[in-house]
């Protein structure tokens, strides 16, 4: 009897997650004695009745590396540990089915898990290895905020489409005379915001690890003014804050969704610019789901890649409860408890934060 590995991807979709599946797919080749499937929407699939899993092989991933988003669909909502159930009165509760997971796993003939996606879903690998799940994670989130790997695939593609972005925004700030905002994800750490702004060259960058003072930003704003160029552009990542202020978000009420939905930041900002006497008119853009679309550039797929390989090759070593990182110019495991245990946040004292002040970016403070 062939043995069985699933796989699934799982949160926000991120360019490079198809090339991961082909990478597993293209090394188990050579393994012959393994059969490879696939969960739809991230372990829904493996949850509802009936189930939805689909055979992995190399005809089905020929070429898909180039793709965007995950040909095995994705959710941020439900899973084993949080499944949403509606009760007889109409309203919503979620469940714990993570005991019903391992028994579905064992009813399958499942032998290994390969569970791709960012903290959340590496959180519910955590989660299930402690149950005793066969599991192996691999790190997937455009906002690279996953601990104990360098970068995670996807980033480096948000980044650009962000960049492209902010170059069209400075010609046409330039040609309007306007300030510009671009706001950018990143809920807690502001490493796109950061990079998108020393590429396209911005005059201020706001990031969530460092509270801005609006006055500070009008001080930017106003030395453009005094400087004769009359025009500025801001990237602001979504997770951005004032001093003593709160993240900008709506609450969420999906059933087992998140609790909350980020959103507004760059509008917030326009009307504290406006509140404060900002001289230049004012226009802002929200780059959003944008950053997750589209095809993966060359890094995101040769780190994907990579990153397909090891994972198949630690589900023939058995290095349950791990992680594959990016340590250059690495490819390695970790645990999975420590790539959870605090977020990747941008260094506040880092040479890539002093690369900014010292080209004259404001970063609020």
């Amino acid at each position: 009897m062939k043995k069985r590995l699933l796989i699934a991807t799982g949160g926000g979709d991120c360019p490079g997650l198809n090339a991961v599946l082909r990478a597993i797919v293209k090394r188990a080749q050579s393994e012959p004695q393994w059969e490879i499937l696939g969960s739809i929407d991230a372990f829904n699939g493996i949850l509802l009745d009936p189930m939805r899993l689909v055979e992995l092989t190399p005809k089905t991933v020929a070429g898909i590396h180039v793709q965007g988003g995950t040909i095995l669909g994705t959710t941020n909502k439900g899973g084993p540990f949080n499944w949403p159930v509606q009760k007889a009165d109409g309203s919503w509760e979620t469940v714990d089915r993570s005991a019903d997971f391992m028994e579905r796993l064992r009813y399958q003939n499942i032998n290994a898990v390969i569970n791709i996606g960012g903290d959340g879903s590496q959180r519910i690998s955590q989660g299930l290895f402690e149950l005793g799940c066969p599991i192996i994670g691999v790190p997937k989130t455009i906002d690279n905020d996953l601990s104990d790997t360098d970068f995670t695939f996807g980033f480096q593609t948000a980044v650009d489409a962000a960049t492209d972005a902010l170059d069209k925004l400075v010609t046409t700030a330039a040609s309007h005379h306007r300030v510009l905002i671009l706001e950018v994800m990143g809920r807690y750490a502001g490493w796109i915001a950061l990079h998108a702004a020393i590429a396209g060259g911005a005059e201020v960058c706001l990031i969530p690890e460092i509270e801005y003072d609006i006055n500070k930003v009008m001080q930017a704003i106003e030395r453009r003014v005094t400087s004769g160029k009359g025009f500025a552009n801001i990237v602001i990542a979504e997770g951005a804050k004032p001093v003593a202020g709160s993240m900008s978000y709506s609450n969420n009420d999906q059933p087992g969704g998140m609790p909350i939905r980020l959103g507004g930041a760059g509008l917030r900002l326009s009307q504290e610019l406006k509140d404060a006497g900002c001289p230049i008119e004012i226009r802002e853009t929200i780059l959003g789901h944008l950053q997750r679309g589209g095809r993966p550039n060359a890094f995101d797929r040769i780190l994907a890649s990579q990153f397909g390989v090891k994972a198949f090759e630690m589900v023939l070593a058995g290095q349950w409860g791990q992680m594959v990182s990016y340590r250059h110019p690495n490819i390695v495991s970790v645990p999975l408890r420590d790539a959870i245990k605090t977020y990747n946040l941008v260094d506040v004292d880092s040479d890539l934060v002093n690369t900014a002040r010292g080209l004259g970016i404001s970063l609020g403070d």
